[in-house]
């Protein structure tokens, strides 16, 4: 499969502290699942067993392709800290082609 044929996704996830954080983007990343990962903080509201919960946390964007969408979505649930882990993953429209065959350079599965 060529990089033009390659679909570009950005995988989101989120945890409690930068140290997860940057845990689980390092397994990601050494097992070449995603080209690379933002982490970003943010403050989220949501209902866990009946309770308003209100705290911080980071978001983690990977990019990867959506040959190996499952493989990382699995990293991500096993290694995540949560109960139940959020994932998401968006296509993202026209890429950069150079970007693009970076991305998918860095994900593809060594022979």
């Amino acid at each position: 499969m060529t990089a033009d044929e390659e679909v570009l996704l950005a995988v989101h996830t989120t945890v409690a502290s930068q140290d997860d954080a940057r845990r689980l983007a390092r397994e990601v990343i050494r097992a070449g699942l995603a080209a690379c990962a933002q982490l970003e903080p943010i403050e989220s509201l949501y209902i866990w067993k009946g309770e308003l919960v209100e705290e911080p946390e980071i978001r983690i964007t990977f990019k990867t392709t959506r040959q190996r969408l499952q493989s990382l979505m699995k990293v991500i649930r096993e290694a995540h800290p949560y109960e139940i882990p959020a994932i998401t993953a968006t296509p993202l429209q026209d890429p950069d082609p150079a970007y693009l065959s970076w991305v998918v350079g860095q994900t593809h599965p060594k022979a």
